[in-house]
């Protein structure tokens, strides 16, 4: 019987696997606040649904709360919760950034959950840990607006803080990968239109990617997500991802138009709306799609992003069991 590693292995390979590999991963709210319970919420997941890998989903204040950040739960559908305590305001604050160690308080805690979830793991599961870049760090430590004025009117002092971050994540991510992690999910948020140019991104986002990433770029299962809507896609090229993930059914390119400039691994196929608010026919229907789409080679079912918390379990399940779908000559 093939597992969950051979099946993702011979996915990345090129090679045709058994069956496509799944996976969907989600916030768990409150959960999140202690590092036992995120652990045990992560592996019931698991248990439940036997996905293909596991991606560790911690909130995004886990690298941030050491910096003196806070933020509440208030019921979003994602499972995010709204910050209420930032740390940057004026543009001197940049350079205010201590650089962190990984034996913080909460990105120690963070490290502890994966040993918890790695003990409880089968040892034929991979998993992820998510890590936010710099760019995203720093707009939760300002506030978006905040982080895009001054990194227009103050951009060396923002491009100090992000050093900073860049460099306390790079020790993070080393950390990480000892506790036995197979990869990363690392998320990227501003590599829009909508909010940087790409030559922007060049200067304020990707110096800072390259420098955090560097201890995970032998890694087997790294997975970038572009978020949002109009991303660069032309990034991936400056980077060693063999999976990508991103909005690909709000927003260009499909998956079938990234085949033709991605050589690597693509993930996704289902709208974050159609798990919540529809039903298990319409999902398996953008399933099929997205095989044929992909021609169930080098594809990853998942959805754009999170799975919203109201997601219902019988649409999840019906993912859990797509997996069987073939492609179509």
């Amino acid at each position: 019987m093939t597992t969950h590693r051979e099946r993702l292995q011979a996915c990345l390979a090129g090679e045709q696997p058994d069956r496509t590999p799944v996976a969907l991963w989600r916030h768990f709210p409150v959960d999140d606040q202690s590092l036992e319970t995120l652990a045990a919420a992560t592996l019931h997941w698991q248990r439940v649904y036997d996905f293909d890998f596991v991606k560790v989903t911690p909130a995004s204040s886990f690298c941030l709360k050491d910096w003196g950040v806070d933020d509440v739960w208030e019921g979003h559908t994602e499972g995010t919760r709204r910050y209420v305590k930032r740390v940057i305001t004026g543009p001197r604050d940049w350079s205010l950034l201590p650089e962190l160690d990984p034996t913080s308080r909460h990105l120690a805690a963070q490290l502890e959950c994966l040993r918890l979830i790695k003990k409880g793991l089968a040892p034929e599961t991979p998993f992820i840990q998510t890590i936010f870049s710099p760019l995203a760090q720093a707009k939760n430590l300002a506030g978006n607006e905040t982080l895009l004025s001054h990194l227009r009117l103050y951009p060396e002092e923002v491009l100090r803080g992000l050093d900073v971050i860049a460099r306390t994540t790079r020790k993070f991510v080393a950390a990480a990968l000892e506790t036995g992690i197979d990869g990363i999910f690392y998320a990227i948020q501003h590599a829009q239109a909508s909010l940087l140019s790409l030559e922007e991104y060049k200067t304020f986002g990707l110096p800072f990617d390259q420098e955090a990433l560097e201890p995970a770029n032998g890694s087997w299962l790294n997975v970038l997500h572009l978020h949002g809507k109009d991303v660069h896609f032309p990034l991936l090229s400056s980077f060693f991802f063999p999976v990508v993930n991103w909005h690909d059914r709000e927003t260009p390119p499909t998956l079938a138009e990234a085949r033709k400039t991605f050589q690597g691994v693509t993930c996704g196929g289902l709208r974050q709306d159609t798990l919540a608010l529809g039903n298990p026919a319409q999902v398996k229907e953008e399933a099929e799609d997205a095989i044929q789409q992909t021609r169930g080679r080098k594809f990853i079912l998942s959805t754009g992003c999170v799975v919203p918390v109201i997601a219902p379990h019988g649409n999840l399940h019906a993912v859990a069991q797509i997996g069987n779908l073939r492609y179509k000559e």
